[in-house]
């Protein structure tokens, strides 16, 4: 048993300098530090909740190596977090669990299936936790500006229908991604502790969303 935790927590080890390799570059806001954070809060929700910590912190670790928005396509990424994995002595079924979370966890426009597994909701609470608050504020504009999009535009509305392409490619703001995407989360929340860490995350960013505005008008 001490020789199947130790390779396991090696595991844990090498996804991190992966992660951290693979993202040290990034300027979207997917950076190697979103992953840390999102990989510690994985780790205290997965205690709270009874959940495999070291599928969580490998598919934490894992998840944005594989994201669309910073691969030539979804399925390019997959691949290569599914070769890593395969280098790994890690039992197959948890290495079928680790690219099915990763797979399935990204917002999507809303479109993606509920997460199956419990490790799956953890992670995907995980990193839906540090898109609100103070640090999802941040990365909002820092995401914003990699884009090219601006900051607010009070004549361009929130999209409130649209596809994964659209969410994707489509015309937004800063303030807009707000709308669309960021204030929907708290509902969205698969697990009890993070939908208690979220409330107060979320009612931060609505103090924020009303200061904004009554700056851009001029009223404070």
């Amino acid at each position: 048993m001490r020789g199947e935790r130790e390779s396991r927590e090696r595991i844990v080890r090498e996804a991190e300098a992966f992660a951290v390799a693979e993202l040290s570059q990034d300027r979207t806001g997917h950076d190697a530090e979103h992953v840390r954070r999102v990989a510690r809060m994985a780790a205290r929700l997965a205690a709270e909740e009874g959940a495999d910590a070291d599928v969580c912190a490998v598919a934490a670790w894992l998840h944005d190596a594989a994201d669309e928005k910073l691969n030539e396509s979804k399925e390019s990424g997959l691949r290569r977090v599914e070769e890593w994995l395969r280098r790994q002595p890690m039992a197959e079924r948890d290495q079928a669990h680790i690219l099915e979370i990763i797979a399935t966890m990204s917002y999507n426009a809303g479109a993606n299936p509920p997460m199956r597994t419990l490790e799956g909701k953890v992670v995907q609470d995980a990193d839906r936790l540090d898109a609100v608050g103070a640090i999802g504020i941040a990365r909002t504009f820092v995401y914003a500006g990699w884009r090219g999009d601006l900051m607010y535009d009070p004549h361009l509305p929130p999209r409130e229908q649209m596809t994964p392409g659209e969410y994707r490619r489509g015309p937004s703001t800063a303030i807009n991604h707000f709308h669309e995407k960021l204030l929907k989360l708290r509902d969205r929340m698969n697990t009890a502790a993070a939908r208690r860490i979220a409330e107060e995350r979320h009612a931060y960013m609505v103090r924020y969303l009303e200061r904004f505005l009554r700056e851009w008008e001029g009223l404070d």
